[in-house]
């Protein structure tokens, strides 16, 4: 066996393939799965919507879904790492995929936390019948208006308190570490969120007008099917909500055992998240339904997603159903574990490119991180104006940060860097479900015409009018100026030399993994030196 000749840390890891699947579930099921597919689906064709979503999903979403496992395992690295184990001119997409990420972070503890103060308010019924949007937006957000007083200062404290609080318990997650932390929250907290929503689901249906509310979720449009934009709904939905181009997956993936089913465990996790997504639209929709009847109208009077689904819409069937009270807490329950393991998966991927990137041990690294964020977030989003900071930074990030680096690296992998045969090949060489040429096309050329087209019409639309109308200055901070903050900093960031201590100066692990990868050994040490041009462009 070849020896190293100097010593670096070795890589964490997941426990076992179980484990990583569960941790990528985790990621991948999070509050959109709750709150926003049920409506798009019902917006797109109800039953109908089925056919362009599961075509998305098998055409784009598991492709590009392979693309981060085989990146992230081959090249044994974070984000930053792994692109540039793949060559050098590509670190900076990594960059810009953990910037994404901090972007989202920031916000996305805030959601967890409204939520959690929401399980307890469901107990009491805080709000009071017939106050529900009201008690939101006045009592509990005490919201401001951006246009007139700017970014506010007034400390919120039902916010800030519980915001804190979620900050501190995914810091001492993090710490612990992928096997310890990561890997033994996932554990505990999917089969939890699991039995939660199955249990709300099946309280749902028996519901007076449950079946109302089922029959306007599944009732097919079919002629929906010819309008483009449901077919890129459908395609849009897929990408964000199975956690691709966030840099998640590749980390994760770089966590896995060499010999591991990497195909095999993204059919599990792709259909794994699907399936919780068509449960929580039948859940949705059957409260949808009683709440449509308890009201007199019918369902599409109250059909909503995001936020006012979540925080309006929900309180008010809480309020008006009987045992609402545990309908609340099991719906708002599981907002929180799922927010939770996504923010995690979020984070590790900041964390583990600091590590790769200065060489850190685990829990320097992670205070590091954690801590300027949870300070950014608490400022931000315990304030008055935090829902309009939250709606536009979103919003944004989403259509020209995920939307972008996904186009941008689907391109420069696939075209530029002509990587697709060698991850192919990786994949092969240890999966139980083989990819071909047929993947590489969609991934080639479907994935850049897809991303493409999203891009473009979410750029038309921000461009023809001011986004939410909200004012220039504050779309110039929070929307377009974030956007080009990302590319610029992430391009800076990897002009930044890696540390001595960093694994891409020396990891004697990665040798060894190229050498099972048929790279020979120097014949002179009997060690493992690989040329730079043989790793596909280079290491630092």
């Amino acid at each position: 066996m070849a020896t190293a000749t100097t010593q670096t840390r070795k890589r964490e890891a997941f426990g076992s393939r179980n484990v990583f699947i569960l941790s990528a579930i985790g990621s991948a099921v999070g509050l959109g799965n709750i709150w926003r597919f049920p409506y798009v689906a019902y917006e797109g064709g109800g039953g109908a919507f089925l056919i362009p979503y599961l075509c998305a999903l098998l055409t784009a979403g598991i492709p590009l879904l392979f693309l981060d496992y085989a990146i992230g395992h081959r090249f044994r690295g974070s984000a930053p790492l792994a692109f540039r184990r793949m060559h050098r001119a590509a670190e900076p997409l990594g960059w810009w995929q953990v910037l994404i990420c901090v972007v989202i972070a920031v916000y996305y503890a805030v959601i967890i936390a409204w939520a959690s103060m929401y399980t307890w308010f469901s107990a009491q019924l805080a709000w009071g019948a017939g106050n529900e949007e009201d008690y939101f937006f006045t009592d509990f957000l005490q919201m401001g208006d951006v246009a007139e007083g700017g970014l506010s200062t007034t400390f919120v404290p039902q916010v800030g308190i519980p915001l804190i609080l979620v900050w501190l318990a995914v810091i001492v997650i993090m710490a612990l570490g992928v096997k310890r932390g990561i890997g033994v929250a996932n554990m505990v907290l999917m089969p939890l969120l699991t039995v939660m929503f199955a249990i709300l689901v099946v309280q749902s249906l028996f519901l007076p007008g449950a079946m109302e509310g089922l029959n306007a979720f599944f009732t097919p449009n079919w002629q929906a099917l010819a309008d483009p934009g449901v077919w890129a709904s459908a395609y849009g939905h897929i990408f964000f909500s199975l956690s691709v181009a966030f840099g998640i997956m590749v980390t994760y993936a770089s966590y896995l055992k060499r010999k591991t089913d990497l195909t095999g465990s993204g059919l599990v996790v792709a259909f794994a998240n699907s399936g919780f997504e068509i449960l929580a639209g039948i859940g949705v929709f059957a409260a949808l339904g009683f709440m449509a009847q308890a009201q007199g109208t019918d369902v599409a009077g109250v059909a909503t997603s995001g936020i006012g689904l979540a925080f309006i819409a929900f309180p008010t069937i809480v309020s008006q159903a009987a045992g609402g009270t545990i309908i609340g807490v099991l719906f708002f329950g599981a907002l929180v574990f799922a927010g939770v393991t996504s923010l995690i998966s979020i984070l590790e991927v900041i964390v583990a490119a600091l590590q790769d990137k200065l060489g850190w041990a685990r829990v320097r690294t992670t205070l590091t991180v954690s801590i300027p964020l949870a300070i950014v977030s608490t400022a931000l989003f315990s304030t008055t104006t935090a829902l309009a900071v939250l709606d536009t930074t979103d919003a944004f990030v989403n259509a020209f940060g995920i939307m972008a680096v996904a186009l941008v690296a689907v391109i420069v992998v696939a075209w530029l860097l002509h990587r697709l045969p060698v991850l192919a090949a990786h994949l092969n060489s240890r999966s139980s479900f083989r990819v071909g040429m047929l993947w590489k096309v969609l991934v080639a050329a479907l994935a850049p015409i897809v991303l493409g087209y999203l891009f473009v019409s979410e750029l038309i639309a921000k461009i023809s009018e001011p986004y939410g109308g909200y004012p220039t200055w504050f779309l110039a901070v929070f929307g377009w100026g974030m956007v080009v903050a990302l590319v610029v900093l992430a391009q800076l960031l990897s002009l930044l030399p890696w540390s001595g201590r960093s694994r891409a100066k020396d990891d004697p692990e990665y040798d060894e993994f190229l050498a099972e990868e048929r790279y020979d050994p120097d014949p002179e040490t009997d060690t493992v030196r690989v040329p730079a041009e043989r790793i596909e462009g280079g290491r630092a």
